[in-house]
């Protein structure tokens, strides 16, 4: 049987969680979403070796696809067939100075040749669809934007249980996420609140932080959490809080909204699809950030029903829609 679309389904050493998940949410949707086509799931290896730059093109060029999809910045040089490819974000081409001096080589010269060369871009947002034109000089009439998704259990979760009110943040803790004003605006709230802020993972940055602890509450990092375990974090929290310069979708802002939590996040970091859903701050705006976490304390009521409105107004940001949209994009090219 002829195959229509082989997809590079490798989950790969350099992949950042939220790569790894949009392939693994799109290997087990597509097929379900798209049994018109009929699909291919292929690659083996990890990135700058030999089975990606040999063993990937010569399995494509056996198996002669009618269409391939990379659905990450990790290419090979050679795609024997026609082909689109994911690319979520260039933060690293945006903000050199937070990224390693490799990153930025790597996307001009290798990964910007492979992209002028796709049928398409698929990426999250407009900013990034700008910045693929700007850093890689991406066609814009082949770019599209297909917002990502979140999958909530059937069961919903418990709240996380704490003594004290806590805000939440969540992912990595690299300078475009601009922590340092998240906290800063934590430690500048009123004494008269008691009130502590979580970021996952494991302190890598609390030293830095030191000079901002607050004498009536903790800042935490909570280590590596399980899906359940983020789900009642994210519940229990007074609000989710994003601060980062810049994003290409920011998955824990649209997980926050699902789940009903209310989401504070510099206008900068916020996709098109969740920008009328959050409250916003300008992201070198401290005293901001700060206002809206002490509105966040003392206004609880107004708060819940701001992210009532954004729970019912983003329920059709489900990884079945990304996959449906994605599977739009393949039948565009394999007319």
């Amino acid at each position: 049987m002829k195959i229509d679309v082989a997809f590079d389904a490798r989950l790969t050493s350099h992949m950042s969680a939220g790569m790894s998940l949009y392939v693994r949410k799109l290997a087990e949707l597509l097929p379900r979403t798209a049994p018109d086509l009929h699909f291919a799931f292929i690659g083996g290896g990890d990135n700058f070796d030999l089975a990606e730059q040999l063993g990937l093109p010569l399995e494509i060029a056996r198996r002669r696809p009618r269409l391939v999809h990379v659905p990450s910045p990790f290419v090979p040089l050679l795609i024997p067939a026609p082909y689109v490819l994911t690319i979520h974000d260039l933060i690293d081409l945006h903000y050199p100075d937070f990224g390693k001096r490799k990153v930025g080589p790597y996307y001009r010269y290798g990964v910007g040749p492979v992209a002028r060369r796709a049928r398409a871009i698929i990426t999250d947002d407009a900013p990034t669809a700008a910045d693929l034109e700007r850093f890689l000089g991406v066609d814009p009439a082949r770019i599209r934007i297909v917002p990502l998704g979140v999958d909530l259990p059937a069961t919903p979760c418990a709240a996380c249980l704490r003594d004290v009110p806590y805000f939440l943040y969540v992912g990595n803790h690299r300078g475009h996420k601009n922590l340092r004003t998240l906290v800063s605006a934590w430690a500048a709230l009123p004494e008269a609140h008691e009130v502590d802020l979580l970021l996952t993972g494991n302190d890598d940055v609390g030293a830095a932080f030191a000079p901002l602890r607050r004498a009536r509450g903790r800042l935490v990092f909570t280590g590596d959490v399980s899906d359940a375990e983020l789900a009642a974090l994210y519940r229990g929290a007074r609000a989710y809080v994003h601060p980062a310069l810049r994003e290409g979708f920011g998955l824990p802002m649209l997980e926050a909204m699902r789940i009903g939590t209310p989401v504070i996040a510099a206008r900068s970091a916020l996709p098109a699809v969740l920008a009328p859903h959050a409250l916003a701050f300008a992201a070198d705006d401290p005293a901001a950030l700060r206002a809206l976490l002490q509105r966040a304390l003392e206004e609880p009521a107004a708060f819940a029903r701001i992210a009532g409105a954004a729970q019912a107004a983003t329920r059709e940001l489900t990884w079945e829609h990304t996959a449906h949209a994605t599977a739009a994009i393949y039948r565009e090219f394999l007319r």
